[in-house]
């Protein structure tokens, strides 16, 4: 998806298309009109101006860094890495090299989510109170993906926490959360992992944030944002392939919502590559850098540690 959206830009070029197989970074690149190379080739071309890391979650942390040290505009793909010690490395070596890094946390840049955004900054509803958060996959991944992916919280909640900072305008300082395996048992036995949860955040203010995630959806990707305030609400709903319904004698009917995050996100992702770019050109600070990966990644470890405990976290400042 991001070669694709490259490919199709008029003010980037990609140049080269780099992966541990090279015969799939080869049968990627050449219907886009670029090559097959290797990191080291990439980090070393002067005419490289910035690299977008979209590879396997434990290298980006170590490939940001190359990149960084090669003088490249980074745009990695979230999260930076399932560890602080590691994150927090990747920030100072990052601020050492003094280059830009956008991380892809890219339901920010929703079309329908930035309306929400924008409308809730300038007080469409008034003071925010409360925010819901539902995010349920359609189905189940891979079990050997589950296994690697660092759990739900880290994998999949991560989107969640990273747009709650968003809209609560406001740091959570305490996280409680709930999980249980009610999809498929597989999740623990094979993956250590869980398949649903529910996650409250409260801020410093008392704002509140409900978070509901589910691996299991059956009417498609599960997308939606509300928002009350002092003087009514806002919301995001679903985003379906067409908006037709159909009235009968007994019920109307619409589409399901769209099947996957490919096509639910599909300007979302072309909107946060124009964002980069943009930053690049004009040496602006990126919308979401790194230190907003880390943060996120707190309050993941803070979920984690509150679902295996049973009891809220505090959550300290950035």
């Amino acid at each position: 998806m991001h070669a694709e959206n490259l490919a199709q830009r008029s003010d980037a070029r990609l140049v080269y298309v780099v992966d541990t197989k090279p015969e799939a970074a080869r049968a990627l690149a050449e219907p886009l009109g670029a090559r097959q190379a290797d990191a080291a080739q990439a980090f070393s071309d002067p005419q490289i101006d910035a690299v977008l890391i979209a590879s396997s979650t434990g290298s980006h942390a170590d490939l940001s860094i190359a990149a960084a040290r090669a003088g490249k505009a980074i745009f990695c793909e979230k999260p930076v890495d399932l560890t602080l010690a590691k994150v927090d490395l990747c920030i100072r070596e990052v601020k050492k090299a003094r280059v830009p890094m956008f991380v892809g946390f890219n339901r920010r840049f929703d079309p329908s989510f930035r309306a929400l955004k924008r409308r809730l900054d300038a007080g469409a509803i008034g003071r925010l109170e409360q925010l819901i958060i539902t995010n349920r996959d359609p189905g189940l991944p891979e079990l050997r993906f589950l296994a690697t992916s660092g759990g739900l919280f880290l994998d999949f909640t991560i989107h969640d926490f990273d747009m709650a900072r968003w809209l609560l305008g406001e740091e959570p300082v305490e996280v409680f959360a709930r999980g249980a395996v009610l999809v498929d048992p597989r999740v623990k036995t094979e993956a250590g992992d869980i398949d649903t949860a529910m996650v409250l955040l409260r801020t410093a203010s008392g704002r509140l944030c409900q978070i509901a995630n589910s691996r299991r959806a059956v009417y498609g990707y599960d997308q939606r944002i509300e928002v009350l305030g002092a003087k009514g609400m806002l919301r995001a709903g679903n985003l379906a392939p067409t908006t037709v319904e159909r009235y009968g004698a007994e019920a109307a009917c619409a589409d399901n919502p769209w099947p996957n995050f490919q096509t639910r996100y599909a300007a979302a992702y072309a909107a946060e590559l124009s964002s980069f770019i943009r930053s690049v050109e004009r040496g602006t600070r990126p919308e979401v850098g790194p230190q907003d990966s880390r943060q996120v990644l707190v309050l993941a470890e803070a979920a984690l540690k509150s679902s295996r405990g049973g009891r809220p976290v505090k959550v300290g400042p950035n």
